[in-house]
């Protein structure tokens, strides 16, 4: 059985949810769908409400939805219209690069965005390289912000978020995150875009396609971002609106067949679900 808890809110983010706040629960017995993901956690933003919750503290890899916090960190720290060269040290890591080459360079507000929508290694690395100095630094800074959101029970490696030894995170944690990130304009009109292009330094324009196929699909999603490694499984972290109602979704250790239905699924219950009658004495 699945339970509907209502939060009490200590900070504020987003206005009034606070990713990092301590949550008070009492449980509402609720029987949502099943679904393949190993883990489920879905929230109403509009109030902090836990919606629906499965295995949230059990700590998994995330794949490449922990580009967020990659995102994150590199949108906070601005000059978003700054250029950054690429370095040779920033070479592809399969599956999935955008091919740039030592020697070019290019607008920072540009390579995050074809990171958030595609998830591009390569483009990771160099935004790491630029902002810390170096792969590990860069890790040392994800750790230390998630430290600062309360993300207790995470640790990252690396900013490319391929699978590594010690690399892992929790559907609790990765909902702080997803809130965090969600509040930052930037990343949240990026994260929106279904269809855009990148221009390479020679001239070259190439067509980027979000890989996160609820924005094709499910009008009411509104982003965020996928993952995929053979160890994390299919893995989206996303975002759904209806009306005045924000709800975000963390489905994590789905397969290839599941991940888009799975995560539709918890998003529109979720939405469903939203005014249902609490009892007297729970905020």
């Amino acid at each position: 059985m699945i339970r509907l808890f209502s939060i009490v809110v200590l900070v504020s983010l987003l206005n009034r949810f606070d990713a990092t706040a301590q949550l008070v629960a009492q449980p509402v017995e609720l029987t949502p769908p099943e679904v393949t993901a190993k883990s489920v956690y879905a929230v109403d933003l509009s109030n902090g409400r836990v919606i629906w919750e499965k295995n949230i503290n059990e700590k998994r890899p995330v794949a490449s939805t922990q580009k967020l916090m990659t995102a994150l960190i590199i949108a906070e720290s601005g000059e978003l219209d700054s250029k950054l060269p690429v370095k040779h040290t920033d070479g592809q890591i399969e599956p999935r690069n955008m091919w740039i080459t030592q020697g070019s360079s290019y607008q920072k507000r540009l390579l995050l965005e074809v990171m958030l929508m595609r998830s591009y290694n390569d483009v990771t690395k160099c935004l790491a390289r630029n902002h810390a100095g170096s792969q590990g630094q860069f890790a040392t800074l994800m750790n230390a912000k998630a430290a600062e959101l309360g993300m207790d029970n995470s640790h990252f490696v690396n900013a490319h978020c391929l699978t590594e030894a010690g690399q892992h995170s929790t559907a609790r944690d990765m909902m702080i995150l997803a809130a965090a990130a969600y509040s930052n304009p930037e990343i949240r009109r990026i994260v929106q875009i279904k269809n855009s292009s990148f221009k390479y330094t020679g001239g070259k324009s190439v067509p980027v396609k979000n890989s996160n196929e609820l924005l094709h699909t499910y009008s009411e999603c509104v982003g965020m971002k996928t993952g995929f490694t053979k160890a994390a499984g299919r893995c989206l972290i996303a975002a759904a609106v209806r009306g005045d109602k924000t709800v975000l979704a963390v489905v994590l250790g789905s397969n290839f067949d599941d991940v888009w239905t799975d995560s539709e699924t918890v998003m529109r219950w979720s939405l469903d679900n939203l005014d249902i009658a609490l009892p007297a004495g729970i905020v």
